[in-house]
């Protein structure tokens, strides 16, 4: 069995869960971080998964963040090389879905040269999470909302330490850089085929085209 699909532990396991519908900002949605802590959050799309990093950033100090997108706005790309000129972000990781290498070359260009060239990760991806690591704080942001703000519902959960956290820095770890990337690499490095069964992934073939 793979390791992953095991049952992992949830620790700390006494996590002090709040459940709030938020119609305040990012910070006062989140409230104060402590070890252990937990947040659900429904909200109206007032405030972004961009607008969270950067309200627990305020929290934690200097931190590595990465983000999971499937596409990024110009505006966010500059707040957070922004961060990185302030030293509020000791590192970037950007995984990102492969399409960005055409709709996004410039942004992610400037991601790259704000992090370092092996900060990019393309795969084939729909997530949105983000993780903040300091010294004291191992925090995980996930939820529907995109990098920008919309305004409809939106779910948004955070916590900090667990094996959640755990188990997205293992697969970051393993998720491998390309300095020439092609469609089907990343196809490859996301190991969609391995959820699934040949004749499940057969209707989507010929749908998607990869393209330089």
């Amino acid at each position: 069995m793979d390791e992953r699909t095991k049952q992992r532990s949830a620790a700390p396991a006494a996590r002090r869960l709040r459940a709030v519908e938020s119609f305040q900002s990012a910070a006062e949605c989140i409230g104060t971080i402590e070890p252990g802590c937990a947040v659900f959050a429904i909200t109206r799309g007032q405030f972004s998964m961009i607008d969270a990093v950067l309200a627990v950033l305020d929290q934690t100090g200097p931190a590595s963040v990465s983000l999971w997108t499937w596409t990024v706005a110009e505006y966010e790309v500059e707040v957070l090389a922004r961060l990185r000129r302030d030293e509020r972000i000791r590192a970037g990781l950007l995984v990102i879905d492969y399409g960005a290498l055409v709709k996004n070359a410039g942004i992610v260009a400037d991601w790259r040269g704000s992090f370092g060239d092996r900060s990019v990760r393309y795969v084939v991806n729909h997530a949105k999470i983000a993780t903040v690591e300091s010294d004291r704080f191992r925090v995980l942001l996930r939820g529907s909302m995109n990098l920008n703000f919309n305004p409809r519902f939106e779910q948004f959960d955070l916590t900090e330490g667990g094996a959640d956290f755990d188990l997205i820095r293992e697969v970051e770890g393993e998720l491998p850089f390309f300095d020439d990337v092609t469609g089907e690499a990343a196809y490859s490095a996301s190991r969609v085929s391995a959820a699934f069964e040949p004749e499940q992934l057969a209707m989507f073939s010929g749908v998607r085209r990869w393209a330089r």
